[in-house]
């Protein structure tokens, strides 16, 4: 595996401790592709990142969210049933798969059902980082040469 180490990019910029985050958490994580996931665009400002996590209950998933990045954890309840199988081909070994999430990206909820777990996200920004319109005030603009008055000089 290639190790790239980005200490000399960092050493002449300053204020960019996120981009170094993302960097970093993207070229730590090793993608094993379990579980499988898809990630939709659902509306304007809203998402959704769906888990296949068959075999797993709502008790055995956990989900976090902390400084941009969203985590969800899977426990493996190891061989609780003494159940032989002949071949196993549901995986239900333990997993970490991390999202780093962009700016006021938030989950706003999460549902497991038949063997999905759908993570809801919602985009909220602030009012105050909202584009907004100015108004220009000053003068009116000139009115066309029909619309004016005429000035009339005495003799």
């Amino acid at each position: 595996m290639n190790t790239f180490d980005l200490t000399p990019l960092f050493r002449s910029t300053v204020g960019f401790d996120t981009l170094s985050r993302v960097l970093d958490t993207a070229l730590a994580q090793a993608d094993t592709g379990y579980p499988a996931y898809n990630i939709a665009k659902t509306g304007q400002d809203t998402y959704r990142i769906n888990l296949a996590v068959a075999g797993f209950t709502a008790e055995d998933v956990e989900i976090v969210s902390d400084d941009g990045v969203l985590t969800v954890r899977g426990k493996s309840r190891g061989e609780e049933d003494k159940t032989v199988y002949l071949y196993r081909g549901i995986a239900a070994r333990a997993f970490e798969r991390r999202f780093q999430l962009a700016d006021y990206v938030e989950a706003s909820g999460a549902r497991l059902e038949n063997g999905l777990l759908e993570i809801d996200l919602v985009r909220r920004v602030p009012e105050a980082m909202k584009a907004r319109q100015i108004n220009i005030s000053g003068t009116p603009p000139n009115k066309p040469a029909a619309e004016q008055p005429h000035i009339v000089k005495a003799a």
